[in-house]
């Protein structure tokens, strides 16, 4: 099935969120990850001007927001919902590592309407609510510090929504950005290049030829581990040439 067609049928599901600016950053979190349909179960303060500021580009989203009075009610049309949980729950259900719930998550995409769940920035999600759901997922974070902000949460489970969508793979547009390469140099611009820099080496008296010893081995192991441009062998001589103008060795008199 069409990635962005299963990204479209995941909802992020927000319930109780206390803090506006949590709202907008969940937003942006979406967007960058192709994922657009957000539900908000009694916000305590939206629509809100910090939410707005903290959605940076995606404040369509949280136009296209939908505000619920309950669970149940953001939930309904839904075949699959997730619920975030830092603890497994005595009747909720087995909590999983968040690439395999996530995987199964898309795989009910493709029979319908999916949601991802997240409790308030406190409380998380009560047991009533995890009971919505029909799998639960924890984000493994350092145990020494496991706080982890709601857009941030959000963020990680939304990213491994659009890894699972697009199999691993999801296409990388990269702007403003013009090639640096040049053609490779070729094996007698490199040659040309060991024999002068062997020959700049031997007049400042930095390279012995009657005791070569190993320097000669050492810097063609050096330039072999990456493939040498033309561009990079010109500059390289060019360096090469400059230095016997200034000390005089590249004289012809």
């Amino acid at each position: 099935m069409n990635p962005q067609l299963l990204l479209s049928r995941i909802r992020v599901v927000l319930c109780r969120p206390s803090h506006p600016g949590n709202i907008g950053a969940a937003a942006r979190a979406m967007k960058t990850m192709g994922l657009s349909s957000l539900y908000l179960v009694e916000p305590k303060q939206f629509p809100d001007p910090e939410a707005d500021v903290r959605a940076t580009g995606a404040v369509d989203v949280l136009q296209a927001s939908k505000i619920t009075s309950s669970l149940k009610e953001a939930l309904a049309g839904t075949i699959f919902a997730v619920a975030l949980s830092a603890r497994q729950r005595d009747l909720g259900p087995e909590i999983g590592a968040p690439r395999e719930t996530v995987a199964r998550l898309l795989r009910e995409a493709e029979q319908g309407e999916v949601a991802l769940v997240f409790g308030n920035e406190t409380m998380g999600l009560s047991n009533e609510e995890i009971l919505h759901c029909q799998a639960a997922v924890t984000i493994p974070t350092n145990p020494d510090f496991s706080s982890l902000n709601l857009g941030s949460a959000v963020q990680v489970l939304c990213y491994e929504s659009r890894m699972a969508a697009f199999a691993g793979q999801p296409p990388i547009r990269v702007l403003g950005v013009t090639p640096f390469a040049s053609p490779p140099a070729t094996l007698d611009e490199v040659e040309g290049l060991y024999g002068h820099l062997e020959k700049v080496m031997t007049d400042t008296g930095f390279y012995n030829p009657e005791q070569p010893g190993r320097l000669m081995p050492k810097l063609r192991r050096l330039f072999g581990r990456v493939r040498l441009e033309k561009d990079e062998i010109n500059i390289l001589r060019g360096v090469l040439a400059s230095t016997q103008v200034k000390t005089g060795y590249g004289r012809k008199d």
